[in-house]
């Protein structure tokens, strides 16, 4: 059974917003970090968000800051990811990832080490 299911990805316009949502479990957001990470075709997969379990805390990438927002809804156990102001390079699957362990305090270092048990993702396109 899945970890996570990400879904919202779909087609928009430059400058338009998303909201991404990855389905998981209560024991998951208790326990661990979560982060959205991306993979556009032909490139290596890379860190897009991250929210802690303890303090929520959020970490962003440098491209990220000011337009992305990540939170937690434990009523529906779910990491949202609000994205605004879109740009053609933000295509990309975008799937979830835990921390590797429940020990393991990413201090929003995207590296692999840190993480595991990505999602299967959910695909945005920004396309005029």
């Amino acid at each position: 059974q899945p970890q996570f299911v990400e879904s919202g990805g779909d087609t928009v316009q430059p400058g338009g917003s998303l909201r991404l949502s990855c389905k998981t479990s209560r024991f998951i957001l208790d326990n661990y970090e979560v982060a959205w990470f991306r993979q556009a075709p032909g490139k290596e997969r890379e860190g897009v968000a991250c929210i802690t379990n303890t303090d929520e805390s959020t970490y962003y990438a440098d491209y990220a800051k000011g337009r992305f927002t990540i939170s937690r809804d434990y009523a529906a156990n779910t990491v949202i990811l609000q994205m605004d102001s879109l740009k053609p390079e933000d295509s990309a699957v975008y799937s979830c990832a835990r921390t590797a362990t429940r020990a393991t305090k990413s201090t929003g270092n995207f590296d692999d080490i840190f993480w595991g048990a990505w999602g299967q993702g959910t695909r945005v396109t920004v396309s005029s």
